[in-house]
């Protein structure tokens, strides 16, 4: 069970990302949308110049520019974990400074249920090439409950081949091109809302497989947590089956930052995880409108429909608990 919730988190924090801010004396913490300062002339000068470098055939204005590459910000986030009304555990994503186009994207988590316990620490390392990502390695260390393991990936475009290591065992995977790891697809996928990139579909390697993830902009809402309201645009994680659903929403002006996660298995039972706090190490430009696929005709479930009772939220049935007992002996 809680496998399966962190692997949710680490996909989408997206949430794709949320965050725990450590200030420091010299750094401004940006509090909501209302404050978020503009880019000062001189910085949009700098991502202007840094954007004509890795994208030069780009005709895109100046704002324009800055807002796609707003993700790559250094900046840190922290998210809390529920079950039901079972607080799991915090997330936290940090993204460091950069003067040389290496970017090191980093995540950690603390989650527990009942008898379990599951820490993970992330990491990933990658490049910005013509405007785009390009993964380079991704390293993740598991302990806990259970079996701890380790999953390596390098991605090597020069010998056109994606090596990793899961559990121990190795696999070659042919290079793709747009094909990404776990954590850093969170700022790709940021980076195309902002630019309005569509379809927003992705391939990630991720325990010795290539699979495929594919999202949809279903419209703006208002959302209000513990850490302030923000206004964000709803996503849906595109599945062919409403028994799973996946929800989250993310705040333009914070660059697309995840606000909000929720999960619903057969209508019930909810995932959610919610930004704590955030913290941007330099001013956000403004954003594009963004543009609303709007929701699937074929799945007509809004969201509201899949919030459980409270009550029965906040309670473990015996088949989770087998399920718990089974998962603490993997």
């Amino acid at each position: 069970m809680v496998n399966k919730l962190t692997r949710l988190s680490t996909l989408i924090l997206c949430i794709s990302p949320v965050i725990h801010a450590h200030a420091t004396d010299n750094q401004q913490t940006i509090a909501d949308s209302e404050t978020t300062p503009k880019l000062h002339q001189s910085e949009t000068a700098v991502t202007t110049e840094k954007f004509a470098q890795v994208n030069p055939a780009a005709v895109l204005s100046d704002m324009e520019q800055a807002a796609i590459l707003s993700p790559l910000t250094a900046h840190t986030a922290s998210y809390k974990v529920f079950y039901g009304s079972f607080e799991l555990g915090v997330a936290n994503y940090r993204l460091p400074a950069t003067d040389s186009g290496f970017y090191s994207y980093h995540f950690d988590s603390d989650v527990s249920l009942l008898m379990l316990s599951d820490q993970r620490h992330l990491k990933s390392e990658f490049t910005l090439e013509n405007g785009k990502l390009v993964p380079f390695r991704y390293i993740q260390e598991r302990t806990g409950t259970g079996s701890d393991y380790t999953e390596q990936t390098a991605f090597v475009k020069g010998q056109q081949f994606i090596h990793t290591i899961y559990k121990q065992e190795a696999l070659k995977l042919p290079y793709q091109e747009k094909v990404f790891d776990p954590l850093m697809v969170q700022l790709q996928f940021r980076m195309d809302l902002a630019a309005n990139i569509r379809p927003l579909d992705y391939k990630m390697v991720k325990e010795k497989e290539i699979d495929d993830y594919q999202f949809r902009v279903l419209g703006k809402e208002k959302v209000t947590i513990e850490s302030g309201t923000y206004d964000t645009v709803k996503v849906e994680v595109v599945r062919d089956s409403t028994k799973r659903q996946t929800f989250f929403w993310m705040a333009p002006t914070l660059a697309y930052l995840p606000v909000r996660l929720s999960h619903f298995s057969k209508g019930s039972k909810q995932l959610d995880i919610q930004l704590a706090s955030y913290q941007f190490e330099q001013p956000l430009p403004p954003m594009t409108p963004t543009l609303i696929d709007g929701p699937n005709k074929q799945s007509s479930t809004a969201v509201d429909e899949l919030h459980t009772d409270p009550e029965t939220s906040a309670q473990i049935t015996e088949s989770e608990l087998d399920e718990i007992k089974q998962l603490a002996e993997d």
